[in-house]
């Protein structure tokens, strides 16, 4: 556990996002090492089933996820406080949730996967493998959500480095599992699945099976778990926004990929591995936020608002940092990178075109980003959701079919729409921060003392 309240803003959150950074390119591993194998392996038909699975396996998990999100906050917040029984019983009413919240999410994945599938109007000749991918994703999403919790929990508390130990173990388990089960034991794409299940089962018993030799304060103690409903209020208050937003994107997501599908298959193969070279590019940056969000969380609950100022400013230096740093590797090495998935020339041209259009703007994805993670540690989620809103579903997917089809780029007219989609969104989050209202949203409710004009001081 570690206390942000004190000490150098820029160290404490880049050591608190360092190993978040480590843990998520591990994570993230699952779902490209499955890709590679698959695309390799398997071939660009079966590349683009697993790709085409992506955006509803997050539509379906969305909504938890920022439920989630909203616990952390929550639970960073009491601990900014020193409150630790309220600390607690955050972390007891998260286990309980996202343990039904995971039956729940797997019986809907279940039974709507086809229908949603059809609704993106994928290839027929997609539809078999994708849904077998699919389905038996779901069936690990009860031991994936309570891996996530005990993840997000520990982070809540300042610490970053314990799941990360948990989740390296279990990326090694699935990269080894999908080599047998797809190579070895011939199982096709449901070895893929099936390898990613049980890793996330392993990490998750590991994890709970830490937490109890330990004796720690935020184990699973099945004979005494309580539900508070006044804490849970407060979590779905903070991360019910987020996970609309995160639903939002979800399903801008899903209405891309509609979009993509009309291409046809080689179009989704290169646009499904691309994909997965594009969600590792952009995980420090969405660490640095997650890791912000931590930050401010406990100083806001500590009434130190200068401290989240200069926090917000360091992590917009470095996150943008990294992102330049990351543009120019894809810029010079992003075809290499699409072989690695791919023997298919064009494949690999199509993914590369993708990368080069959104890989430069990178920089404004991470502004925004930071801004975001601001305001969600500070409990302040409902503007972000309204400009995610507006930047995916007025600007990104209605642009996306007019560059594509009124405007005749092709495929390229999906790839533009992404960056200016962000560009909106970073404009919105400026304003809002710029506006200050974000410092009356914490749960806990200390004195402020910084009373300056905040619209003329952005750091």
């Amino acid at each position: 556990m570690k206390d942000f309240t004190t000490g150098n803003e820029a160290k404490h959150i880049f050591r608190f996002a360092l190993p978040m950074l480590i843990g998520n390119v591990f994570q993230q591993l699952y779902n490209v090492v499955d890709s590679i194998i698959v695309g390799r392996y398997l071939g660009d038909q079966a590349l683009a089933a697993v790709g085409a699975s992506f955006p509803i396996i997050f539509m379906v998990i969305a909504l938890i996820i920022g439920i989630g999100i909203g616990s952390s906050v929550v639970i960073s917040q009491y601990f900014g406080a020193k409150n630790y029984e309220k600390v607690k019983r955050a972390s007891d009413t998260t286990y309980i949730f996202l343990f039904f919240a995971g039956i729940a999410i797997t019986i809907i994945g279940l039974l709507s996967g086809e229908y949603i599938f059809r609704l993106m109007r994928l290839p027929e000749e997609l539809l078999p493998s994708a849904k077998t991918y699919l389905d038996i994703y779901m069936y690990g999403m009860v031991v994936m959500f309570g891996f996530n919790s005990v993840s997000s929990i520990l982070r809540g508390v300042g610490d970053s480095k314990t799941p990360l130990y948990f989740l390296i173990v279990s990326t090694l388990l699935n990269i080894a599992l999908d080599i047998l089960f797809v190579l070895g034991f011939k199982w096709g794409i449901a070895g893929a699945a099936w390898a990613t299940v049980i890793a996330q089962a392993f990490s998750f018993i590991i994890a709970a099976l830490y937490l109890e030799r330990q004796k720690h304060m935020l184990r699973i103690g099945f004979s005494k778990i309580k539900f508070d409903w006044e804490i849970f209020r407060q979590t779905v208050r903070i991360g019910l926004p987020t996970g609309i937003q995160q639903t939002l994107v979800a399903l801008g997501g899903m209405a891309l990929m509609g979009i993509v599908n009309t291409f046809g298959t080689e179009v989704i193969a290169g646009f499904s591995a691309a994909s997965r070279i594009d969600s590792l590019a952009v995980i420090p940056i969405m660490n640095f936020a997650a890791s912000l969000s931590g930050f401010v969380g406990q100083n806001i609950g500590a009434g130190k608002i200068d401290r989240v100022k200069r926090g917000l400013w360091a992590t917009i230096k470095m996150s943008a940092a990294f992102s330049l740093l990351i543009t120019l590797i894809i810029l010079i090495w992003g075809d290499k990178m699409m072989v690695v998935f791919t023997k298919n020339p064009q494949v690999v041209d199509i993914g590369y075109h993708y990368l080069m259009v959104v890989s430069i703007f990178y920089v404004v994805f991470s502004v925004m980003f930071c801004i975001n993670g601001l305001l969600r540690g500070a409990g302040a989620a409902v503007i972000p959701m309204y400009i995610t809103l507006l930047s995916l579903w007025v600007v990104r997917i209605p642009l996306a079919y007019l560059l594509s089809y009124t405007f005749n780029l092709g495929e390229a007219g999906i790839w533009w729409s992404i960056p200016i989609g962000w560009m909106m969104g970073a404009m919105g989050s400026i304003l809002y921060y710029l506006l200050g209202n974000w410092k009356n949203k914490s749960v806990v409710k200390p004195h402020l003392s910084d009373d300056e004009d905040v619209v003329n001081d952005i750091v």
